[in-house]
């Protein structure tokens, strides 16, 4: 791939990314030229695509090509102004969203144009909604049918929403042996689907 094997660590903005053209470009937040994202990398850190203006850490080499992110380390939703993306979302919610249990997840479908879809929690059939903006919010640009992931789940207005996003491992227990409170990392702890926002 590369005519120097040597990576280095490398922090920017994502300029573009398009999942239908399976690439897009980051910013390198010291100047440097932009750096090709590819769907492949991407995908090898649990996501299928990532919001414009997010955040990222990507180990990157220099190839024929150009510059290119060969592993992502981290992504970065982008920057809120701390509002609830969407009204249905009380703002005591958004405060408290680390709280709330990651559910692992499939989705359903989602349609980009028309700005929602709905996923489905493991064990349960009841569909839960997924508006474009929570989508945003987390640092996705689009879902794919199929595509797993991770959500936290309340009581809206109209039924089960997502309240935030994140990729289908980050319910696993971690790596350090320490215990997660998601009901991935707690299978048989289903005592409450969704958490009522008042």
């Amino acid at each position: 791939m590369s005519d120097d094997d040597s990576l280095k660590l490398v922090t920017g903005l994502v300029k573009w990314f398009d999942p239908s053209k399976g690439y897009g470009f980051i910013l390198d937040e010291d100047g440097g030229t932009d750096i090709l994202l590819h769907s492949n990398v991407l995908r090898n850190f649990g996501r299928s695509s990532v919001a414009d203006q997010s955040r990222v850490r990507v180990m990157v080499q220099q190839t024929r090509r150009g510059v290119q992110a060969a592993e992502v380390i981290a992504i970065e939703p982008p920057a809120s102004d701390g509002q609830p993306p969407i009204a249905d979302l009380d703002i005591e919610i958004i405060e408290h969203l680390d709280s709330l249990p990651l559910r692992p997840a499939r989705v359903k479908w989602f349609d980009k144009s028309k700005g929602f879809g709905f996923a489905n929690i493991f064990g349960h059939s009841d569909d839960v909604f997924i508006h474009i903006e929570v989508l945003r919010h987390s640092g996705f640009a689009d879902l794919a049918i199929g595509e797993a992931i991770c959500i936290r789940v309340v009581e809206g207005p109209r039924g089960l929403m997502a309240a935030q996003i994140s990729a289908w491992d980050s319910g696993l227990p971690r790596k350090d042996g320490a215990e997660d409170d998601s009901a991935a990392a707690h299978p048989g702890h289903e005592d409450t689907l969704a958490h009522v926002a008042e």
